[in-house]
């Protein structure tokens, strides 16, 4: 595997696996149809969310070979989405200062802004990242 493009950690994934239940792990590597279902199922009962123990190295090769590494780390990004959210501070982290702001002071929209960045938030990254690399 290229260490060069380890875009996301197997160690972040198991701190999320820990909250599975709510598919914050699947969402983070890239799975947004399945974390919606474990977040609708309480991680298919529990059952899916055992099984994700053992899936989530290769959850973390695919989501490596999926989404390239940059300026804007997706852990960091994750982490904050996942625990401050609401409040936008995982928006202000990848620069997004305005819409930031307006998650802070709405509750991200009322929450509709933090299941929307659920969905995309790495696809954001990586659009950032590539807007980075691209004025480098």
């Amino acid at each position: 595997m290229d260490m060069q493009n380890d875009s996301h950690s197997k160690t972040i994934g198991y701190i999320l696996w820990i909250f599975g239940f709510t598919g914050s792990h699947r969402f983070y590597y890239g799975k947004p149809i399945s974390g919606t279902i474990y977040f609708c199922t309480l991680g298919l009962l529990g059952i899916g969310w055992l099984i994700d123990l053992f899936l989530i190295p290769s959850m973390d090769r695919q989501a490596d070979l999926r989404f390239k590494k940059g300026k804007i780390d997706y852990s960091a990004a994750w982490i904050l989405l996942t625990f401050l959210g609401l409040f936008g501070i995982h928006r202000m982290y990848m620069g997004k200062w305005l819409t930031g702001l307006i998650y802070f002071l709405t509750g991200a929209i009322f929450g509709a802004g933090y299941i929307y960045d659920f969905w995309t938030l790495n696809t954001q990254v990586s659009f950032l990242n590539m807007q980075h690399e691209m004025l480098s």
